[in-house]
Parts: C-alpha cells; sequence; structure tokens
C-alpha cells in the first residue's frame, strides 16, 4: 500500500503526470488493438510488438509538453494532444468496424466522400465498451478537480524533456527494426496498412500516410493535360491491331479470370517421383479448347500480386517502388477491365478469402470499377480452413459457388488463390503429393502446394461443366509472379536438370515465367503459342477476344494473337527479354548461346532501340499513375467510374434483391436453374469440410472427363 502511495504521489510532478497519461493512453489503444481492429497476431513476436509499439508514439507526443515553463501551458497542452489522439484512434475504430480499414489522410480530408452512409450509421457502430476510449480522460480530470492529483506550479529542467524525447525516438527505432526484422521491406512495399499499424502503430501509419499523401499531392497538383500528349504518342505508335480471325470469338461469353498464386511456368508438365506436380493444368495447357503460352513472363515489382492485378485490370505497370494499389488505388481515376466490362453489360466480382485491407484492395477495387468483393468476411476461415494469407483455395472455390451462383450473367469474376503462397506450408491432411528432397525445404514444399492448387482447380472445373456454366465462358488462367525467388533457384535447378554450378543470372530471368491459358471449352482451334509476352499485353488480348477494341484506352501492352505484336517483355528494374536476347543488369545475354555477348554496330543500336523503348514505357505508365493522369483523359463512350457507388458489405443480398427484381428476365445461374441451389453439384475432397462422401467424390472428380474440351 505504502508503495502505491508514494506512484500515486509522482503524479503530482509533471513527469509522473505525463507518465500517468502515457499509461492511460496505451492501455486503451491496446483495447482497440485487442478488441476492435482485426491485427491478425501469428506468433508472440509479433505480440511482443503490439504491447510496445503505442508507447513510442505516444511517449514522443506527450512529452512535448515538458518543454513548457508555465502549468497554465502544460496541462492544457497534454489534454489537447490526449483528445486529439483519442480522437484518432476511436474514428479508426468506427471506421474499421464497418469498413475492417484504418482512415488514411486522404480519406479524413475527403470523410464524405468514403461512404455517403457511414456518417448516418456512426451510432450503430458504436458498442457499449466504446466508454473506455474516453473514461481515462473523464476520471484524471475529476481527479484533477478533487485535488487527488495536484497541479504541479514547477517547470522541468530542459535536459528532462530532451531526455524524453530521445527515448521515445530511441524506442520507435528499436520498434522499426523490430517490425522490419518480421516483416521486411515494411514500409517500401507497403503490403496492408494493417502491418503497418501492427508494427508501428496508429500514430505513425497516420505520419506515414501523410508525408506519401503529400508527396502524391505534390505531384498531381503539379500535372497537367499536356503532359498526356507524349504518352498518347507512345502508346498509340505501339497498338497492335487484333487479330481478325480471333477477335470477338469469345463475345457475351462469361470471363472466369484464375489468378495463380506463386506460379511459375516450369510446374507445367513436371513429374516429381514419376508424379505429375499439376495433371489437370497440364491437360488443360494442351487442350484444343486452349490457346496457351510458354514464354509468357510475369513483369511485377514490390507490389507483386497487386503489380500483377494492376496490369492485368489497367494494361499499365506497377510503380517502381511499392505497391500502385496501396499507395494510389484510393483515388486515382483508372479506365479497367472491370470498368469496360460492366459498361459492356457484364456484372463483375472477385472471390478472394484474404482480409479485404490487403493491398487496399477494398478501395482500389471500387475505383476499378468491381461491383462485387467478396472476401474473407464472406467465408468460414476459422480452425484449420485457412492459411496464412486467407483461405485455403479448395474452400474458396468451393464456397464461393453460393455468391457466384445469384450474379447476372454475362459476368466478369476473379478468383485470387492464395494457397500456393510463400512458405509452401499444408496441412499433411490436405495432400499426400511425395515431395522431391533438395534440401530446401521452400522448394519441396512448393511442388506439394502447386498440387493442392491443381486439384482445387480440377474440382472448380467439375462445377463450371455440371452447372452448364463452361459451355458459356472464357476461362482464363494466369500466374501472377514467381514462387522460387532468385537466391532459392540453384537448390531448383537439379529438379529442371540443370547443373547448379552453371546457373546464372539468364537462367534467373528466363525462370520467371509463368502459365497463361484462355480456355474456352467446346472449342477446338487452340494450340500451344511460343509468342514472347508478359502481365502488360493481358488486358488488351483479353479485350479483343471478348470482341471490345483496346484501342481507345491508354494501354502499354500489346494483344499477343496480333502480328503487330510487340514481343519484348520489360521487368520493372528495366531488365527485359525478347526471343533473341536477353538483358540483366545492362549485360547482355544471347539467347541461343545463354552466353553474354557484346554487342556492336547494327546490334548495338538495336539493343539501345530496345532499351528506349522499355524506359520510355516504364516512365509514361509511371507519369500517369503517379499524377493521376487518366482524369484529364475521356474516352468515347466510357464513364467515369465513382468509387462512391459500390459498398461490399451486402453482396449476397444485393445479388438476391436484383434476381427478384428482374424476375422471368433474371440470367442468374440460380434463376437459370429454377431457382435452385447448384451447390450440391460441387464436389470436393477438402477435410475441412469433413464430408461422408469426401471417399466417393475423390474418385468421380478423378474419373470424370475434364472439360477442355480435348
Amino acid at each position: 500500500m505504502e508503495r502505491f502511495k508514494k506512484l500515486w504521489a509522482r503524479t503530482g510532478t509533471r513527469m509522473g503526470f505525463v507518465m500517468l497519461m502515457v499509461f492511460l493512453f496505451w492501455a486503451k489503444t491496446l483495447v482497440a488493438y485487442f478488441v476492435d481492429f482485426n491485427l491478425n497476431l501469428s506468433d508472440p513476436f509479433q505480440f511482443l510488438i503490439i504491447l510496445i509499439n503505442p508507447i513510442a508514439t505516444t511517449l514522443l507526443l506527450f512529452g512535448l509538453a515538458l518543454y513548457f515553463k508555465r502549468a497554465r501551458f502544460f496541462y492544457p497542452f497534454l489534454f489537447l494532444i490526449d483528445i486529439l489522439n483519442t480522437l484518432l484512434l476511436y474514428i479508426n475504430v468506427i471506421y474499421f468496424r464497418e469498413f475492417t480499414d484504418f482512415m488514411t489522410v486522404s480519406t479524413v480530408l475527403g470523410y464524405s466522400k468514403v461512404d455517403q452512409g457511414l456518417s448516418g450509421s456512426s451510432l450503430a457502430l458504436t458498442s457499449p465498451h466504446d466508454i473506455l476510449y474516453w473514461l481515462d480522460l473523464v476520471i484524471v480530470l475529476i481527479l484533477m478537480a478533487t485535488r487527488r492529483i495536484y497541479i504541479d506550479p514547477r517547470p522541468v529542467n530542459k535536459r528532462v524533456g530532451f531526455a524524453v524525447t530521445s527515448s521515445a525516438l530511441l524506442l520507435f527505432t528499436v520498434n522499426l527494426t523490430m517490425g522490419e526484422m518480421d516483416r521486411p521491406q515494411l514500409l517500401t512495399r507497403t503490403f496492408d496498412r494493417t502491418y503497418v499499424v501492427k508494427y508501428l502503430g496508429l500514430d505513425a501509419f497516420t505520419v506515414y500516410d501523410g508525408i506519401k499523401s503529400q508527396h502524391t499531392s505534390e505531384l498531381r497538383s503539379h500535372a497537367k493535360k499536356s503532359e498526356l500528349s507524349g504518352i498518347l504518342k507512345y502508346v498509340h505508335k505501339n497498338y497492335a491491331a487484333p487479330n481478325k480471325q480471333l477477335f470477338g470469338v469469345a463475345k457475351k461469353k462469361n470471363v472466369i479470370v484464375i489468378h495463380l498464386e506463386s506460379f511459375q511456368q516450369f510446374l507445367i508438365n513436371k513429374k516429381v517421383n514419376g508424379q505429375e506436380v499439376t495433371p489437370f493444368l497440364n491437360k488443360l495447357y494442351k487442350s484444343k479448347a486452349t490457346y496457351s503460352f510458354d514464354n509468357f513472363f510475369h513483369e511485377v515489382g514490390q507490389g507483386k500480386t497487386s503489380d500483377a492485378e494492376t496490369m492485368l485490370e489497367t494494361g499499365t505497370y506497377g510503380l517502381s517502388q511499392g505497391s500502385l494499389f496501396t499507395q494510389l488505388g484510393n483515388d486515382n481515376t483508372f479506365q479497367a477491365a472491370p470498368a469496360i466490362f460492366d459498361q459492356s453489360g457484364y456484372t463483375t466480382a472477385v472471390f478472394h478469402g484474404n482480409v479485404a485491407s490487403f493491398w487496399n484492395r477494398s478501395n482500389t477495387y471500387k475505383n476499378l470499377g468491381y461491383q462485387y468483393f467478396f472476401d474473407a468476411s464472406y467465408f468460414d476461415t476459422s480452425g484449420d480452413k485457412a492459411l496464412g494469407y486467407g483461405l485455403k483455395d479448395k474452400l474458396l472455390f468451393s464456397d464461393s459457388v453460393k455468391y457466384l451462383q445469384h450474379l447476372q450473367q454475362p459476368f466478369y469474376v476473379k478468383y485470387l488463390t492464395v494457397t500456393n503462397h510463400f512458405p509452401f506450408t499444408l496441412d499433411k491432411e490436405d495432400s499426400s503429393f511425395k515431395t522431391p528432397n533438395t534440401g530446401d525445404k521452400t522448394v519441396d514444399n512448393y511442388f506439394k502446394t502447386a498440387h493442392y492448387l491443381d486439384q482445387s482447380i480440377k474440382e472448380f472445373y467439375h462445377y463450371l461443366d455440371k452447372s452448364g456454366l463452361a459451355k458459356n465462358s472464357l476461362v482464363m488462367i494466369y500466374g501472377d509472379h514467381y514462387g522460387i525467388s532468385n537466391s532459392s533457384n540453384k537448390s531448383l535447378a537439379k529438379l529442371l536438370g540443370v547443373n547448379p554450378d552453371d546457373w546464372n543470372d539468364y537462367d534467373n530471368a528466363q525462370l520467371q515465367r509463368v502459365p497463361l491459358m484462355f480456355n474456352m471449352p467446346g472449342y477446338t482451334k487452340g494450340k500451344v503459342e511460343h509468342t514472347y509476352g508478359g502481365e502488360i499485353d493481358v488486358l488488351p488480348t483479353l479485350l479483343h477476344l471478348m470482341g471490345i477494341n483496346s484501342k481507345k484506352y491508354i494501354q502499354f501492352g500489346t494483344d499477343l494473337f496480333s502480328s503487330e505484336h510487340n514481343p519484348v517483355v520489360a521487368f520493372r528494374n528495366r531488365d527485359w527479354v525478347s526471343p533473341g536476347y536477353t538483358s540483366i543488369d545492362d549485360t547482355i545475354y544471347s539467347n541461343r548461346t545463354k552466353q553474354e555477348i557484346h554487342p556492336t554496330g547494327k546490334l548495338a543500336k538495336k539493343i539501345a532501340a530496345i532499351q528506349k523503348h522499355v524506359n520510355q514505357g516504364l516512365n509514361d505508365s509511371d507519369s500517369l499513375n503517379q499524377k493521376n493522369l487518366l482524369r484529364f483523359y475521356h474516352p468515347s463512350g466510357f464513364k467515369t467510374v465513382d468509387a462512391s457507388d459500390y459498398n461490399y458489405s451486402d453482396g449476397l443480398q444485393k445479388a438476391e434483391k436484383l434476381e427478384k427484381k428482374l424476375g422471368l428476365k433474371s440470367t442468374s445461374l440460380f434463376s437459370r436453374n429454377g431457382d435452385k441451389s447448384t451447390q450440391s453439384l460441387y464436389q470436393t475432397d477438402a477435410p475441412e469440410l469433413n464430408h461422408k462422401e469426401t471417399d466417393s467424390n475423390r474418385i468421380k472428380i478423378t474419373n470424370q472427363d475434364d472439360t477442355s474440351g480435348k
């Protein structure tokens, strides 16, 4: 008791009062972390970081009061900082309950544009425990009024103030170091705003986001419409007219995009221990119903999966640093695939078993024009149903049916798979695939998760066939980026029949191939194409297959089927590959000999011209996106997307409401099936579902004819 009295007596000093306020704010921040925010803590180290991260910035801000000599300034200033910080915390609590995300500076400044219904629903978003966010301030004021806490008139020596500031900065440095240890490139790649809050705290996130917003704002404030002229000249010069035989071959069909996480081309037709790694994808790849590409490369940078989505949806490159989705996705103007399809009479949707805020998808998808986003909140991700990056693939495809069947046709839908993601872990009961033994667990397990992904797609195709969707759909399958990093490629080399001692940068570049397939069940003219291309080429190719000419849009790729297609593939770091030559760090390799060469004469000029083309494309794309120049460009017939038109919180209800409104005119699969669910048509051997008929389902799926058209 005596010890407590001595400790409490210190609150009567300015330093003690600051420590009390820091402690109280730390406590209510932890309430927000553990009760209101979903920070996805995965290990004790992250738990430790969570306990530490509110302290540094709180001590730094509250400690500023120590520099005031007079008590009449010290106490009001400290309370003002506490109130503002509490307000920031509480606003984020309310916002998180509605959007499962944190408020950015641009969101705060343009709050009315976030969601017109949020202000009206704020009261409904409150909770009884919210009193804890404000109770400490009330209690402290009462204690001061009743003189249980005395006002200290004595100023604090400036050296004490400097010591507190220095300690706060040192603690923040330690905090940042711990965050970087657990999540490398935390601030440069910015996977998810949740990550920054989890590792550095809400105050640090707000400052960090404010700096980024200011940089973006400065770029945009000086942007002029005239800057589009050079970009338009480049795009129009490099436009490739569609292949007349294939233009519109899939017109009015559904488009189903399957995004293969970390899936590289070498997996196709690969055997391990005598067993095919991806037997179903192998059949699709070789089918006459499929156009496949064996020289197709990913072109992602630090944004990885989000960069792949950027190229797929917008026809522009990801940024040179970080992710376009997280840095610019909140308020950039896009003329993207979802909006283009929407304005062509399509329903647009995404299915993804991760949280909506990851890569800022919840906001970016609205600006891209997606009508529906079925994220982790729509699925049961409890227990062993999910891995580090979300719902397992078999469960994603299976559980998506209850939503997919209610979408009006034709639709443009995208499935983002996650199970084949680093570190490639999978529960034993999910796969019996026998892995290789390279000595590198990452490489070994990669084949197991890839095999699981293949099985997932096979089950989904079985449903497409049984439900009747297959015959009226184009299924586009592509790999988003590498799975095995360059540091592990030598371990992989043996499996590829290459001597690890001979492996070099050229081999690393060539290994960046990923699959690309356009599968149309019932089609018979498909084949394996050897054309060189990259992810930047996907959008114009897909649009032309659907009978939509890409010429009026600003896109940096070209139709892979066009005779005018440019076969140079630009990597985000300005390296490139082409049918004849490869450039890595300004070193040129001959694809024929796989050896370094030193070009002279005409070849040197040709190489220089290719590099100039690559640089200009990347520069123009960066300028277009960073300065938001598309706000100045208005293609004929295209309506600018208004993000406030979309709300992803009630997807199923919206789809069902539309079905009832359309009545007999509804084109959803559910309506076409006599208002009966098609979920029973889906067969899966996913052990998490505990089906009694798991074994019989597995047999049926194994023996059923594939829908590849072969």
